[in-house]
């Protein structure tokens, strides 16, 4: 049986880096393929019996446990780059990714020349951002150590270490300086909307989604500190997921423009310093 046909027969969740089973049949083939170092991979392209079999025990761990194919693989693609990821950090999945291959335009005129990426998890957004922009100096924030071990083996993947940074810090608390950029994909998801979440995002870590005040905690404390961190014509582009509606009510003194996206997401609101620092 093809492995998209096994994928189908499951009941599985899409959603940690394809849309459908034979998307991720193929991306499952041609990274392992890839992993092993063949450099040519098409229709025609025979495997050795114990790949077979590899590829095969990826699959049943898949169906049988419900783990998203980034962790089985350790990869991840995002705004065209291959990430390193495990379950120590979230997969990327984030409509930021569209908004860096735009370089942020219209919402930036001059390239910044320093990001934060706050609550960075892998790193992805960050580094993503350091690459769009090759002069900038990145710095990556998250309170897990965890997650920032993971960042740190992706600023080696990418050759970074000389621009970009991290530190562990909870929010703000270990930053200093001022930034042009501020970029976040915080958790934001309450417990309910947690709980109903399918298995494959349970394989996730939990402290990665789930926030308090009913997903509003963290982009509450963000507003309320951010403007101490931005340079005067800075801006801050957050990411609240379908908590979005809820937090313009909890924030009407604050100016948002929520932002649309040719891919699909929703949720991600661009705030300048000037609003930020006007707030009642």
């Amino acid at each position: 049986m093809k492995a998209s046909e096994f994928l189908a027969e499951h009941e599985l969740y899409f959603g940690h880096g394809t849309d459908n089973p034979y998307s991720e049949a193929q991306w499952l083939v041609v990274a392992v393929l890839t992993q092993q170092g063949m450099k040519k991979i098409s229709p025609d392209t025979s495997i050795s019996a114990a790949t077979q079999q590899f590829i095969e025990n990826l699959l049943r761990r898949r169906v049988e446990d419900k783990i998203p194919m980034a962790y089985l693989l350790n990869e991840a693609w995002f705004a065209g780059h291959c990430f390193y990821v495990d379950e120590r950090v979230l997969v990327p999945r984030s409509p930021f990714a569209e908004l860096i291959d735009n370089a942020f335009e219209p919402l930036v005129i001059d390239p910044p020349a320093t990001i934060l990426d706050l609550c960075c998890g892998s790193g992805c957004i960050g580094i993503s951002c350091a690459l769009a922009f090759p002069d900038s100096e990145v710095l990556l924030t998250d309170n897990s150590r965890e997650a920032i071990a993971v960042a740190n083996i992706n600023i080696q993947r990418f050759d970074l270490g000389s621009r970009v940074s991290t530190a562990e810090s909870d929010l703000f608390k270990a930053v200093s300086g001022n930034f042009d950029l501020i970029v976040s994909n915080p958790p934001y998801v309450s417990r309910d909307e947690y709980q109903a979440l399918p298995r494959e995002h349970h394989h996730e870590p939990e402290a990665g989604l789930v926030c308090g005040h009913e997903g509003l905690g963290l982009p509450l404390q963000i507003f309320a500190q951010a403007d101490e961190f931005l340079n005067q014509n800075g801006l801050l582009i957050l990411e609240t997921g379908y908590s979005w509606q809820a937090l313009e009510v909890a924030t009407p003194e604050i100016h948002k423009l929520w932002l649309d996206f040719e891919f699909g997401g929703e949720g991600v609101c661009a705030v300048s310093a000037k609003s930020l620092s006007n707030q009642a």
